[in-house]
């Protein structure tokens, strides 16, 4: 299997910024989609942002779209989520997830996810 361990979270001020790291390991890295989800307490999970195994391809929420940036570095089996402009409304645990495809276009269901970090928290305070 793959385990996915996520940092980079932290406290910040509204405008901020932060880059959260997904680590991947146990199976080939290159060739999984990943994704960026969040979920603030008593509210649904929500796509944040995926990326395909190359890179190649990306998708953002509306939401978050011209100010949080998706990377992957295949290299060291890493992906990145850099967030600038942070506003209090994305505070919530942010969880990376991987996915083997053979398609170009990484998904951006959870449900379409089969590993999972344990998240990491991000709070934007006013």
């Amino acid at each position: 299997q793959v385990q996915l361990v996520e940092s980079g979270g932290g406290s910040v001020q509204a405008g901020g910024s932060l880059r959260l790291s997904c680590v991947a390991s146990g199976r080939a890295f290159s060739r999984y989609a990943m994704g960026w989800f969040r979920q603030a307490p008593g509210k649904e999970r929500e796509f944040v942002a995926a990326i395909s195994w190359s890179g190649g391809i990306i998708y953002y929420a509306d939401s978050v779209k011209g100010r949080f940036t998706i990377s992957r570095d295949n290299a060291k089996n890493t992906v990145y989520l850099r967030m600038n402009s942070l506003k209090p409304e994305d505070t919530a645990v942010y969880t990376c997830a991987a996915v083997i495809t053979m398609v170009p276009a990484p998904p951006r269901s959870d449900n379409s996810y089969d590993y999972w970090g344990q998240g990491t928290q991000v709070t934007v305070s006013s």
